[in-house]
């Protein structure tokens, strides 16, 4: 019997550190938070025309480089941008230009 009942709160204990670890996880990931870089291939062909949206992501303790994430209008796909191709230095300016206002 001693055999048995030590092992029954190991495996509760176990199911419990699981549903932590699940829910802190999912906590996170509603918060906003990413832990690490979104951005793994950045696109430098000009796409301007067919982007809806832009949102730039400043560099972080997960992330050393800013991301600049765009949402294409006709697919809703995010689509990672490269900083350095320079119709992407226009767009960035025009929205930092437009913020000021």
């Amino acid at each position: 019997m001693k055999i048995s009942s030590s092992k029954i709160p190991i495996s509760s204990l176990l199911v419990l550190l699981a549903l932590l670890t699940i829910t802190e996880g999912i906590s996170l990931r509603g918060l906003g938070m990413e832990l690490r870089c979104r951005c793994i291939q950045k696109e430098r062909r000009l796409i301007r025309h067919y982007i809806e949206k832009v949102e730039i992501i400043p560099a972080n303790s997960h992330c050393e480089e800013s991301e600049i994430i765009a949402t294409l209008k006709k697919t809703g796909q995010e689509v990672c941008l490269d900083a350095e191709a320079p119709w992407v230095k226009k767009v960035i300016k025009r929205m930092m230009s437009s913020k000021r206002l």
